[in-house]
C-alpha cells in the first residue's frame, strides 16, 4: 500500500496540473457516482491527508485512496494512457491536462462540508501543515500494550507512515516491531518518523540508509534472509497486525533490535 510520501507526491502533481483550472469534462466510472457531472466547476486544490487524496472542486470533494494498486496519472488531453481503459475509475479533463485515476481502492464524491466523515478519524498528518506531534504522542500512549509497529501503522494515531517506514524506524531505534508502546521512547520514535518521511517526500526512491542506490536504500524492509547491514545477522520476518485481516509483514534484525 502506498505510504504518505507517495500520496503527497501524487497530490503535488495533480495540484500543479489542475489547480485553478475549470473542468471541461468529468467521468466517474463507479456506479454510485456515474451520473455526477462536475464539468464547469473550478478545481481549487488537491491535497493529501495521510494516505488519502482530496480534490476540492467548488463545494464538492473528490476523495480517493490508492489502496494496493491505485494510481493517479496526468496526461495531455487526448494523450495515450499507460494503462487499459477498463482500469480507469475517474477521468478529469481541463483544457490543458487530463487526470486519470486507475484502480482506485476508494473513490467518492461528497459535499466538502462532509469531508470530515472520511478523514476526520485520522491522526495528525506527518506531512500536513497542521502536524501536531503532541497529539500524535497522546494518541499513541492511549494504547500502551500495542506492539509499536502496529501503533505506528494505525492511521488514527498519526497519518502517513506505512509498512516500510514502520519497519525501518523500528530498526533505526533498535526495537523489535513487537515491543509494547509503553516500553518505547515515543518522542524519539515520532521525531524519527517525521524526519524520515519528510526527507523522502520529494524523492522518487524512498531511502532510509542514506544510500540512494536501488537495493541499498533500506536497512531491513524486504531483506529477509539477507545479512544485516550493521552486524551481518540474517534478517528475519514475521507477521503482525491488530487483526488477522490487518497483518503486515515485519522485518527485523534479532541482534540489533530488542
Amino acid at each position: 500500500m502506498p505510504e504518505g510520501d507517495t500520496v503527497y507526491q501524487a497530490a503535488q502533481r495533480l495540484h500543479r496540473a489542475l489547480a485553478g483550472q475549470v473542468l471541461t469534462t468529468t467521468d466517474f466510472r463507479v456506479p454510485k457516482y456515474a451520473t455526477v457531472d462536475l464539468s464547469g466547476e473550478r478545481m481549487d486544490e488537491v491535497v493529501s491527508r495521510g494516505k488519502h487524496l482530496l480534490m476540492h472542486v467548488g463545494d464538492q470533494t473528490i476523495h480517493s485512496h490508492l489502496k494496493m494498486e491505485g494510481s493517479w496519472e496526468v496526461y495531455p488531453p487526448g494523450g495515450r494512457w499507460r494503462h487499459p481503459g477498463y482500469q480507469a475509475r475517474a477521468v478529469l479533463t481541463t483544457e490543458g491536462a487530463q487526470a486519470v485515476g486507475f484502480q482506485l481502492g476508494i473513490l467518492e464524491v461528497l459535499p466538502r462540508e462532509r469531508e470530515d466523515e472520511v478523514v476526520g478519524h485520522l491522526g495528525p498528518d506527518l506531512l500536513g501543515p497542521d502536524w501536531d506531534a503532541g497529539e500524535a504522542l497522546r494518541r499513541l500512549a492511549e494504547h500502551p500494550d500495542a506492539p509499536i509497529a502496529v501503533a505506528l501503522l494505525d492511521q488514527r494515531n498519526l497519518a502517513g507512515l506505512g509498512n516500510v517506514y514502520a519497519n525501518e524506524l523500528c530498526f533505526l531505534r533498535g526495537m523489535l516491531p513487537t515491543r509494547p508502546v509503553r516500553e518505547v521512547d515515543l518522542p524519539a520514535a515520532v521525531d524519527l518518523g517525521l524526519r524520515l518521511i519528510t526527507a523522502n517526500r520529494d524523492r522518487t526512491v524512498r531511502v532510509t540508509t542514506g544510500d540512494t542506490r536501488r537495493g541499498r536504500n533500506t536497512w531491513v524492509y524486504g531483506r529477509r534472509g539477507q545479512p544485516c547491514r550493521r552486524c551481518g545477522t540474517a534478517i528475519r520476518s514475521s507477521s503482525l497486525g491488530r487483526t488477522e485481516l490487518e497483518e503486515r509483514v515485519t522485518y527485523y534484525c534479532p541482534v540489533c533490535q530488542t
